[in-house]
Formats: structure tokens, sequence, C-alpha cells
């Protein structure tokens, strides 16, 4: 039991988000996908309402949303702030990445679990897609900017009404992955009541 509890405090300790401009282009198997996505399935949630759902975009598809995403920027941005370097960039940033998972929440139809508790669930399953995804080697970004929030965005997903896109999880590998962070003590950040 103990050397399982360094196994996955070492995981956890050790992930680190990579940014996709660092991936190399290398294709991650298909079957490992559906293994980070099962684990996903697999996170907390009230009621059991499971309201994860996931879209997921490789080969010929990360041309597709790149290109969607940059037009996007390009019909939303007002010509003096527009950016062709930007507008670049998301059209090939993305195509780096091996599989980009976009993270949607399904809205329950009851609306009898906050939706705040909906996203945190969502948010739970997306931390078990990046801890199985470091346990392979496999670098992860969760990125929430750029066209992410829009109504846009949500009608090319085929989203309803009240589901929500959280972001978008690249993966890929990289030759340069990131693998320097900190992190204040946990002492500073806790108030002990007995």
């Amino acid at each position: 039991m103990v050397d399982l509890v360094a196994q996955i405090s070492e995981v956890i300790r050790s992930r680190r988000s990579t940014k996709p401009r660092l991936f190399n282009g290398d294709r991650i198997d298909d079957k490992i996908i559906w293994e980070i996505l099962e684990n996903a399935n697999w996170a907390p949630n009230h009621g059991l309402t499971q309201p994860w759902r996931y879209k997921i975009f490789t080969d010929t598809g990360l041309e597709k949303l790149a290109n969607f995403q940059a037009d996007l920027y390009q019909k939303l941005t007002p010509e003096e702030k527009f950016k062709p370097e930007k507008y670049e960039r998301m059209k090939t940033n993305l195509l780096k990445s091996s599989h980009v998972i976009v993270i949607c929440m399904q809205r329950q139809k009851l609306e009898k679990i906050l939706e705040i508790e909906e996203i945190e669930a969502v948010a739970c399953s997306v931390q078990n897609m990046t801890l199985t995804a470091a346990a392979y080697g496999i670098c992860s970004f969760w990125g929430s900017g750029g066209v992410t929030y829009t109504e846009e965005l949500k009608e090319f997903l085929g989203l309803g009404e009240k589901d929500k896109c959280l972001g978008y999880l690249y993966l890929g590998y990289s030759d340069n992955p990131t693998t320097k962070s900190r992190r204040d003590p946990i002492q500073e950040k806790v108030e002990w009541f007995s």
C-alpha cells in the first residue's frame, strides 16, 4: 500500500502543464486515449449526474477545429485589435497536438444539482485525465481562452442551451516538456480546527 501511495503522489507532484507549441506532433495511440477517458469517467460527482462530455479532435479533425477557432477569432475581433500572428498561431499550434479533447458540461434536465457542482465534477474528471496522461509520459495543457465561452463554439460542438464548453485539453508528446513548477507551502493555505 505504501508503494501505491508513493506512486500516486509522484504522479500528482510531477504532473506539469506543457503548452501545445512545445508538442512534437507524435501521435498517441487511441487505446491510451480511451484509457484516459475511462479514468475521467470515474470522477466524483453529486447525484451520479456524470455531467462530463468530451468531443475528441484528431487527424483532420484538428484542422477543422483550428480553422474554426481562427476564423471565429477573426470574425469576432474588431479590425484595430486583430493580430495576424495570433490568427496564425490559432491555425497552427493546435495541429502540434495528437488529440484535443474539448471539455464540455451537460446540464442535467431537472437541475437538481447546482451548476457550479456540475462544473466542479467536470474539473475533477479533467484532473483524472491529466494524471493518467502524465503516468503515460504524455504532456497535457488545459486551455480555456480564446473562443471557449462563445455561443458560436457551443453551436459548432452541438451543445444544448444550458450546456457549457469548459476549454480544450491538448494532449501530445514533447521533446522538451515542462518539468519545473513550485507551490507555496500547504501550511500557508490551511486553517485547522480541532
